[in-house]
């Protein structure tokens, strides 16, 4: 049902794509739950992508309500700052919440922040009981949500369709445990290994159908980072293409401004721009660039870790690179990239001087190659799409 104000204000205007449509089923995984309760949680996920690209640094989150078998009540989190999706859904069922069970993808928050806590809604409206997807990983939460319901006698079932639980808010999560937005390194090639012909030709390497996927993925992320390179040869807009759709920061990383006065990404009208580039670089072009409404900073060192450590203060939770290959190379080397997709199309145009991807690592030998886990790949159009994540350490501090 469709009568909460958060689930009306977004089915015309977000895509409902998700990067991991199928998340990957460990056949070792216990089942938790009936597969009722799986529907219905696949029906939260449903509901908190309607939201993608909009709620950081706040999570995804979809909310059910159902009594007797029926569906009284649903929402989910629009963006930072405004109700969270339990209250959105308690608000559509109204009193016929005493005595429900409520199905949230995230554990009920138990603190207060700009909103209250959603726990003590649950437990004033009788909910009777709490299914959640997984954990809240955010230390002010972290289980806290779930002792508080328990507490006050209502019935809780953690980790019902946890995998695709997590596998929606990955970026969210990374952000908790590493203090740094997800990088993800996106990338179009041939199969000669080729993103452009030796002119630097790139129109274009994949079919239609690859493009789109993209559009709907920049439409997921926060921001999108370029270097000068990339701007300077293929005057990119960086944009979602889907009208209404949320259209990510673009970012471009430029240490002397040595840019086009006239590039697509200066028109600031449907998509924000920020120019990251060294204090002291370039004064007239930074000033130019200003009065077309884009917003420059100076970082006193212009390094991809330091993109991202800004980027992280700002609130982002996940990043898409589309640079060239030497940008990624030093994105990789400095750990800002945990996640690679690469979409492959069956093209072969050679050119011992053509580019690559990712640019020079300084590996001499086989064994330095950096191995993808829980890779996984499939077809989009004529292309072939592989998608994997550079192994990673729990940030300690």
């Amino acid at each position: 049902m469709d009568n909460s104000p958060a689930i009306a204000q977004a089915d015309a205007s977000l895509p409902n794509y998700t990067p991991e449509n199928t998340p990957p089923v460990d056949s070792t995984e216990k089942r938790i739950g009936t597969d009722f309760d799986s529907r219905m949680m696949l029906r939260c996920l449903e509901l908190a992508r309607r939201a993608l690209g909009r709620t950081s640094p706040n999570p995804l989150v979809g909310a059910v309500i159902v009594k007797d078998g029926e569906i009284i009540g649903e929402g989910f989190h629009p963006r930072a700052g405004e109700p969270h999706a339990e209250v959105f859904a308690l608000k559509a069922a109204d009193d016929r919440a005493r005595g429900a069970t409520i199905y949230v993808s995230l554990e009920p928050c138990n603190h207060y922040g700009r909103t209250p806590p959603c726990s003590e809604g649950l437990i004033e409206a009788g909910v009777a009981k709490v299914v959640v997807g997984m954990v809240d990983p955010n230390p002010l939460v972290a289980g806290g949500g779930i002792a508080r319901l328990r507490a006050a006698g209502i019935e809780v079932l953690v980790g019902v369709e946890e995998s695709a639980c997590r596998q929606l808010n990955e970026a969210f999560v990374h952000r908790i445990l590493h203090k740094r937005p997800l990088g993800i390194l996106k990338y179009a090639m041939t199969l000669d290994g080729k993103i452009a012909t030796t002119s630097g030709h790139s129109a274009w390497v994949t079919s239609q159908e690859s493009r789109s996927e993209v559009h709907q993925l920049r439409a997921a992320c926060d921001a999108i980072i370029v270097g000068g390179n990339t701007v300077r040869q293929d005057n990119p807009y960086l944009t979602s293409h889907q009208l209404g759709a949320h259209n990510p920061l673009r970012v471009v990383m430029s240490r002397h401004l040595d840019l086009p006065e006239n590039a697509h990404l200066w028109q600031t009208t449907d998509a924000p721009t920020l120019v990251l580039t060294q204090k002291g670089a370039n004064p007239d072009f930074q000033e130019l660039l200003l009065k077309q409404g884009v917003e420059v900073v100076e970082l006193t060192s212009l390094t991809p870790d330091k993109a991202m450590a800004y980027l992280y203060e700002r609130g982002f939770c996940s990043v898409l690179w589309e640079c060239g290959g030497t940008l990624a190379a030093s994105a990789i080397a400095q750990g800002a990239i945990q996640k690679v997709l690469a979409f492959i199309a069956p093209k072969i145009i050679g050119g011992s001087i053509a580019p690559t991807p990712v640019g020079d690592l300084g590996f001499t030998t086989m064994t330095e190659a950096l191995s993808l886990e829980r890779v996984r790949w499939r077809v989009v159009g004529s292309d072939c799409l592989v998608e994997g994540y550079f192994p990673q350490k729990v940030n300690s501090q």
